[in-house]
């Protein structure tokens, strides 16, 4: 180890520990300290709505590395050091103890966190949000066969939530404020195929509702809607998006929009601070705006990015965004930005799998998602992954075209 000030890592989610070992395997020599205020050591967290509360996989199964990698790798992890705030002047982050650790290089991945409710009740124990392995416990102790449990918001947090609670032998009524599922997401195409399904399962979903109250004395015991109607259930569960956590970003001075704003290199407008995963929002060059992504691919892949750029790579982040879900027996697998589109054509893929191709209102591939089974929808959403990649142009007739290898479209016009 060099005697340089360490690169320091804020947020010891997935972008953060990716992004520590990503520094290691590219030669930084130097000291790593990965901060978090967790408690427990970096995990993945897509199988806390799945696999966690189905009881398949226990949150210990979760982390990304076990503690001899830490130890191997010389990288300093602490589980408990919240960051009071970043002395941009001094290169340094303060502690809340007043001890300050010096940074070559600053990362700030310190993730997103769930909005809450703001309806008289929201405070009531039984009421919950999913995000952290804490909170997987406590939702899948309440997931019990017979139970009611309210979700509210049918973004892919509540319908992945929703589908789990069905398996689990709970009844289930999803609440959302907006007209549809996924409003931010996919097309309405899209979201009417996979609340097709929930209602099949014995989901009840209800749009265009919002909760006037959450019921109950201690704890709660319903929720009355906007319609007048009253829901009696065990608990609730909310999904209703999730807010940046740019608190320290802002306190030290950095540009802010949606997220810590980076270039597509990932820096911020202080050059020695760089920003990754939920937290911050970039120019995207296929997408021509500035965008802030809430996925697993993202976080892995700006992970590697950015540790090549805090080592004065110069590297440019322009990755084709990705993102799967599993609900009962379906897989999603979604590429690109299909919410970008005017248009969608749908390919039968199998007897009950779809792709929905989006397009803009040029022509553009920018998104596509599948529905169905995973061997019926992946090969053809890899293929549109890379032409979304090439900025193509697809004759709509070929997409809809089972029989049409997309394959062969790589070499379409690139606008």
């Amino acid at each position: 180890m060099t005697n340089q000030p360490a690169m320091v890592i804020v947020g010891a989610g997935q972008s953060g520990a990716r992004a520590a070992h990503a520094l290691r395997e590219n030669g930084w020599k130097g000291g790593i300290t990965l901060l978090g205020n967790e408690g427990v050591a970096p995990y993945d967290r897509p199988p806390l709505s799945k696999a966690v509360l189905l009881g398949q996989k226990t949150t210990g199964e979760c982390t990304l590395y076990d503690e001899a990698f830490y130890r191997q790798q010389g990288i300093d992890l602490r589980t408990d050091a919240s960051v009071q705030r970043i002395d941009r002047a001094a290169r340094r982050v303060v502690l809340p103890s007043g001890h300050a650790i010096a940074y070559h290089r600053l990362l700030i991945a310190t993730g997103a966190a769930p909005r809450k409710l703001t309806a008289p009740g929201a405070t009531l124990a039984g009421v919950y949000y999913l995000r952290t392995v804490v909170d997987a416990g406590y939702i899948a102790g309440e997931l019990q066969p017979g139970r009611t449990i309210a979700v509210i918001g049918a973004g892919f947090i509540g319908l992945e939530i929703a589908a789990t609670a069905i398996a689990c032998g709970c009844n289930v009524v999803v609440i959302e404020a907006g007209s549809r599922a996924l409003m931010r997401a996919v097309p309405e195409i899209v979201a009417a195929h996979l609340v097709e399904r929930h209602r099949q399962m014995g989901v009840d979903i209800r749009f265009a509702v919002q909760v006037d109250r959450i019921v109950g004395r201690d704890r709660v015991t319903g929720v009355k809607l906007s319609d007048g109607d009253n829901i009696a259930c065990d608990c609730v569960i909310a999904g209703i998006g999730v807010k940046p956590r740019t608190e320290l970003a802002e306190a030290a001075g950095l540009d802010v929009a949606d997220g810590i704003a980076v270039d597509d290199t990932l820096r911020t407008n202080d050059p020695h601070v760089f920003a990754a995963g939920d937290v911050c929002s970039f120019p995207h060059r296929l997408f021509r705006r500035r965008m802030r992504l809430e996925c697993w691919k993202n976080a892995e892949d700006q992970a590697r990015i950015v540790a090549r750029n805090m080592l004065d790579r110069g590297e440019t982040y322009s990755e084709v965004p990705w993102f799967w879900s599993n609900q009962y027996d379906m897989t999603i697998q979604i590429a690109g930005m299909p919410a970008f589109s005017v248009s969608t054509v749908v390919r039968e893929t199998g007897s009950t799998s779809r792709v929905f191709f989006a397009l803009d209102r040029d022509g553009v591939l920018v998104g596509a998602s599948g529905v169905g089974n995973p061997s019926e929808i992946a090969r053809d959403v890899r293929a549109a992954q890379a032409l979304i990649a090439r900025r193509a142009c697809v004759e709509p007739a070929l997409l809809a075209d089972r029989n049409a290898k997309l394959k062969s479209l790589l070499a379409a016009e690139v606008s």
